[in-house]
């Protein structure tokens, strides 16, 4: 069995008396790619400072490739790629002179793809970094990440300023990119068509917790939307387990149920003589409802 890429052991990060992650514990398999979903300010930015190496935990720990985060070898670097949310670009310069002083440090340079991928993405070369635009920016910055074909590709909102559409073309080439059963993506977002178009795996972070994680589909599977419809007024409460929100008007009710029973459907049916439906939810219509 492959070595885990990441594995994160009951890791708790606190500012002062602010608790900023909590307990968090995951871990993170060759070919996944994870999409980290959350509200601004939920901790998605700090668990990939705890993560690499760049603030150490409170408590628990991180290995990357089966070492200490805050003990990484070079090797284990130099298997890694990192776009944080505010680039690190050196401004005086113009695009090919960052990316040649990225390059000098990776023998594995690849320059075919970063060429291809620098006219595919309408990426400046000859413009200072300073006058680039957001988006030309976070672009390059990918650009300095991907080139040496990480084993680990960690992104942290990678197109947070970019136009739908243009976020749509980008997040589609980076990932043709990144294809491979070897390599491990870690991108978080807090726009949720992003996270569902192209992660196989979802981490929801709400308030500082791993409140969720797993598959995709499987995350579509446990949260659904139950309709119960009766004859007669149904009561306030309709007692179903791991329910998210209720409503209750008259002989009609609707509620978000997690970790959803299918099961339940019969039951619900035959306690209050009612019609009971199903509704599947998109990760959207999911995301709202943990933070109602």
């Amino acid at each position: 069995m492959a070595e885990p890429v990441v594995t994160i052991s009951n890791v708790s990060k606190r500012f002062g008396a602010k608790a900023a992650l909590t307990d968090v514990s995951a871990r993170v398999e060759p070919g996944d790619v994870v999409g980290i979903l959350g509200k601004n300010g939920a901790g998605k930015t700090t668990l990939f400072e705890v993560l690499l190496g760049f603030s150490p935990p409170s408590a628990g720990s991180v290995a990357i490739f089966g070492e200490d985060c805050l003990r990484l070898s070079s090797s284990v670097k130099g298997r890694i790629g990192f776009v944080p949310q505010q680039d690190e670009l050196l401004g005086m310069l113009t695009g090919r002179q960052q990316l040649a002083i990225t390059a000098a440090f990776h023998s594995s340079w690849d320059h075919s793809l970063i060429e291809r991928l620098l006219a595919e993405w309408s990426v400046p070369t000859t413009q200072r970094i300073q006058s680039m635009s957001v988006g030309e920016r976070q672009k390059l910055s990918v650009l300095t990440a991907l080139g040496h074909h990480p084993e680990l590709l960690v992104l942290d909102e990678p197109v947070a300023s970019l136009d739908p559409i243009a976020r749509r073309q980008f997040l589609a080439q980076l990932f043709d990119a990144s294809e491979g059963q070897t390599r491990a993506v870690l991108f978080s977002s807090h726009i949720v068509s992003d996270i569902e178009r192209a992660a196989t795996k979802i981490w929801i972070v709400k308030d500082g917790r791993l409140y969720w994680q797993g598959d995709a589909d499987a995350l579509k599977e446990s949260v659904v939307r139950v309709h119960v419809r009766s004859s007669k007024p149904l009561p306030q409460d309709l007692a179903i387990a791991n329910a998210l929100t209720m409503h209750v008007q008259g002989g009609y009710a609707t509620a978000a149920v997690t970790q959803w029973n299918p099961d339940e459907r019969e039951r619900i049916a035959g306690r209050f003589h009612a019609d009971v439906e199903i509704e599947p939810l998109g990760l959207e219509e999911i995301f709202i409802e943990l933070h109602q």
